[in-house]
C-alpha cells in the first residue's frame, strides 16, 4: 500500500516540497523523466509533486534524495517540507553518541605529527588543529594567531596567511572554484553562497573568478606554497571523511592532512616540533 500523506500536512506544505525537488533536479541537470527512472516512480507523478499536486510519501522521498544524492542536512529540510519529521540528527561532537568517533578524530590530527591537519566544517570552520597545524601559521603569521577561524578567510584576508602563500593565485583559485561547485551543486547551501560573495569581495581577488570556469581542468594536485622570513613550506594535502554517515554533524565534517611535498619541508615540520619539545603522534590537538 503506498504510504498515506501525514497527519500533519497542509495544502501549503506542498509547494515547498515541490519547488526544493525541482531546484535540485535541475541543479543535477537531470530531465523528471530521467529522475523519475532513478526514482522508480512515474515523470507523471514527479511533476505533480514539483507542481503540488500530488503529495510524496516518505519512501519515495528517500528514493527521489538518493537519486539526487543530497547531503543529510537537505534530505531533512525535504521531509520538513512536506510536512514529515525529519529522518537524521544533528548531534554535539562531543555528544556520548559520538564519544569514539570525537576519539577517532584526535588521534587522526594527533598522529600526523609533525605535519599539520585539521578538522573543517562545511562552512570551512577549523574546528580542531594538531599543534602542528598551529606551529605552522604562527610561523607564517610572524608568532601571532589568525585573526580568523576559518580556512577561506585566512586564505583570502590580505592580513593574514594569504600574505605568506607564494602561489596565492593558484591556491584562491582552486579554493573559489570548490566554491563555485558547492553553490551549483548544493542549491539549498546559502552559507555557501553567501562565503562565495564574501571572498569575491576581497581586495585583489581577478573579476574573472566571479564566474565558474567549467573550461580549464583542475590540476592532478595542488601544492600549497608557504613562505616567510627564508623559510619555505610546501604541502599538498589529503581529505577523510566519514563512511556512510547518518548524522548530519559527521556528514558535515573532513579532515584535511598536511604532507611535505619535499625533504627541506620535511625537515623544518621536524624542527619546529623538536623545538617544542613534541614527539611524533603525540601532537596537541586544539578545540
Amino acid at each position: 500500500m503506498p504510504e498515506s500523506p501525514p497527519l500533519s500536512a497542509r495544502a501549503d506544505a506542498v509547494a515547498p516540497v515541490g519547488a526544493r525537488l525541482r531546484e535540485w533536479r535541475l541543479a543535477r541537470h537531470f530531465s523528471q523523466l530521467q529522475l523519475a527512472l532513478a526514482a522508480e516512480t512515474s515523470a507523471r507523478h514527479l511533476s505533480c509533486i514539483e507542481t503540488g499536486k500530488s503529495q510524496p510519501g516518505r519512501e519515495l522521498l528517500a528514493r527521489l534524495a538518493d537519486a539526487l544524492e543530497m547531503p543529510l542536512r537537505e534530505r531533512n529540510a525535504l521531509l520538513l517540507d512536506a510536512g514529515y519529521a525529519p529522518r537524521f540528527p544533528e548531534s554535539a561532537l562531543d555528544a556520548p553518541a559520538l564519544a569514539r568517533i570525537d576519539q577517532a578524530i584526535d588521534a587522526i590530527l594527533a598522529q600526523q605529527s609533525p605535519y599539520p591537519a585539521f578538522l573543517i566544517n562545511r562552512r570551512w570552520d577549523v574546528l580542531r588543529a594538531n599543534a602542528a597545524a598551529d606551529r605552522v601559521n604562527r610561523r607564517m603569521l610572524g608568532g601571532r594567531d589568525s585573526a580568523h577561524a576559518n580556512i577561506l578567510r585566512q586564505f583570502f584576508d590580505p592580513a593574514d596567511l594569504r600574505a605568506s602563500i607564494a602561489n596565492w593565485e593558484e591556491v584562491a583559485g582552486e579554493l573559489i572554484g570548490h566554491l563555485h561547485d558547492r553553490v551549483a551543486a548544493a542549491p539549498g547551501d546559502r552559507i555557501a553562497r553567501a562565503l562565495l560573495d564574501e571572498m569575491l569581495a576581497y581586495p585583489g581577488v581577478p573579476a574573472r573568478w566571479r564566474l565558474r570556469d567549467l573550461s580549464t581542468p583542475p590540476s592532478p594536485l595542488l601544492t600549497t606554497v608557504l613562505r616567510r622570513d627564508g623559510m619555505e613550506l610546501r604541502f599538498f594535502s589529503t581529505i577523510t571523511t566519514f563512511a556512510m554517515p547518518r548524522d548530519i554533524t559527521l556528514d558535515e565534517l573532513h579532515i584535511e592532512c598536511c604532507f611535505p611535498m619535499d625533504e627541506a619541508t620535511a625537515a623544518h615540520c621536524r624542527a619546529m616540533a623538536a623545538e617544542a619539545g613534541e614527539a611524533p603522534g603525540g601532537a596537541r590537538v586544539s578545540r
